[in-house]
């Protein structure tokens, strides 16, 4: 019965298992059909919208392609006609270059008649002028190649004189205006520094109340004497002058030894050799300090700082020293300011110009007296002292012996002839003084032409008197600038030499 009753129950499984399967795929393709059914119409409507936007599309391109044909037609048609307007022109202008051609042709044609017609008058007028050549050959009795000589010499004296006029009015206009300003500063200068002079000797007046004191001064046997002059190294002359004792010497220093050693021993009154030697090594020890002491106090006066102590001894040095009658510390000190002034007119260093001022004449003191130029000497111990190399170089360079390199250089030697040239300033040795105006004269004399020279105002004029019958007035301007050139090239002088040349024609007659 179990049995049976079990496959009872597993058929009624399966059997509601295949009626459950049965409904379901019923159902399902029901469900399915429907589904189609309602895809089958979406799809229709999507087609119709896709097919309305389609034509659309078409419609709108269509119509785009329509305008650019029309935008495509009407530039063809513009393009045409300018074309056409271009043709129009084109064949405007062949029709007037045919009419100009044609014109061309008459004027060429007229031209090489005309040119025909000047072919045969230059023949018959070169035909004229070799007659008339050969008429003023005749006459003249000068050839054609001669008379071109003659008119060329002409023309290139005549050429030399206007360009010497020429060189002289630039010169003048270039004196007038590029030395304006400089004049302004130097006068400006100058007038802001001035310096005594003083008188340069080789000897020194030592004043005494009476006349014995001369015997003590001399001594028992000249023992005073010659132990002073031993001590010294001056010459002490004593003669009849009354109440004076010159002392005698090249030397300043020694001389200003000299004369205080012998003040201080005949204010004391004990006056014998030992006490001669002992009073003169004071003095020598105090004038050295006097020496070095003037050198700091004029570079403190001046602002110059970092100065060598052998470089100061040496600017102290310069108190004792003169050259044409004015003393060198003083022509140095004027140095120093006139070129640190004018460096600043000029936009230059002042302070390395006034160092350079002040010793650019140190070769004058040296403790030796080597055989080189002063301004050589005075470059070699600056450079010695590790001065910079422009002060040395305006040292060296201030008489030319070399060459300039900085522009403080020119600058110091303008205040250098400055400070020496101004009048007052110097007083230059009799010697030297009348073999430079001699020289002067002899140099304008070996020019030909030139029948007397004369220099006055001391040398700072030349006048030169020529024959008129040997110079021209073109010929004066000429020799007076080539004088002048000479001299400035050839010869050394203070200042400026203005040469003048006189050319006069007398005519003399008698009546008797």
């Amino acid at each position: 019965m179990e049995i049976n009753f079990m496959i009872v129950a597993i058929v009624s499984v399966l059997l509601g298992g295949v009626a459950t399967y049965i409904i379901l795929k019923l159902g399902f393709k029901s469900k399915s059909t429907k589904i189609v059914v309602d895809a089958q119409a979406e799809a229709e409507i999507i087609k119709k919208d896709k097919i309305l936007q389609a034509k659309e599309k078409f419609l709108q391109l269509k119509s785009e392609h329509e305008k650019l044909i029309n935008e495509r037609n009407n530039k063809v048609a513009v393009s045409e006609n300018r074309l056409k307007q271009r043709e129009v022109t084109i064949s405007q202008k062949i029709e007037d270059a045919s009419r100009k051609n044609s014109e061309v042709e008459a004027i060429r044609d007229n031209l090489n008649s005309q040119i025909e017609l000047v072919d045969k008058k230059s023949e018959e007028l070169n035909k004229m002028h070799k007659q008339q050549v050969e008429q003023l050959e005749s006459i003249s009795g000068l050839s054609v190649d001669d008379a071109k000589g003659q008119l060329m010499e002409s023309l290139k004296a005549e050429a030399k004189t206007e360009a010497m006029s020429s060189i002289n009015d630039i010169m003048d206009e270039a004196k007038l205006t590029a030395s304006k300003e400089a004049k302004r500063i130097v006068i400006q200068t100058i007038q802001r520094v001035a310096s005594e002079h003083s008188v340069e000797n080789s000897v020194t007046v030592f004043h005494i109340d009476n006349d014995d004191i001369k015997g003590r001064i001399i001594g028992r046997e000249g023992r005073n004497i010659r132990a002073l002059e031993a001590a010294t190294g001056v010459e002490i002359i004593v003669d009849d002058t009354p109440e004076a004792i010159i002392l005698s010497a090249f030397d300043p220093v020694r001389r200003e030894i000299a004369r205080l050693a012998l003040h201080q021993l005949v204010t004391d009154g004990r006056i014998h050799p030992a006490r001669i030697e002992e009073v003169v090594a004071k003095t020598q020890k105090m004038v050295e300090e006097e020496i070095i002491e003037t050198g700091k106090r004029t570079a403190i006066d001046l602002g110059i700082h970092g100065l060598h102590p052998e470089l100061i001894r040496l600017i102290g040095k310069m108190k004792y020293r003169s050259s044409y009658g004015q003393n060198l510390l003083q022509h140095s000190r004027e140095v120093a300011n006139l070129a640190a002034t004018m460096a600043s007119e000029l936009g230059l260093n002042p302070r390395v110009a006034k160092r350079a001022g002040l010793l650019h004449d140190i070769g004058k003191v040296p403790d030796d007296e080597p055989e080189l130029p002063h301004a050589i000497l005075g470059m070699k111990l600056a450079e010695r002292y590790k001065e910079k190399p422009d002060i040395c170089n305006a040292i060296g360079a201030h008489h030319d012996e070399v060459e300039m390199t900085t522009l403080i250089s020119p600058i110091i030697q303008v205040c250098d002839a400055i400070s020496g040239a101004r009048p007052g300033a110097r007083r230059e040795v009799v010697e030297s003084y009348i073999k430079r105006l001699k020289d002067l004269e002899e140099l304008a004399l070996s020019y030909p032409g030139v029948l007397k020279t004369y220099a006055i105002q001391a040398g700072r004029e030349l006048r030169v008197i020529v024959g008129s019958e040997k110079v021209t007035d073109t010929d004066a301007e000429t020799l007076s600038y080539d004088i002048s050139k000479k001299i400035q090239d050839e010869m050394t002088y203070p200042g400026q030499i203005k040469i003048t040349v006189i050319r006069e024609t007398r005519a003399i007659n008698y009546a008797k």
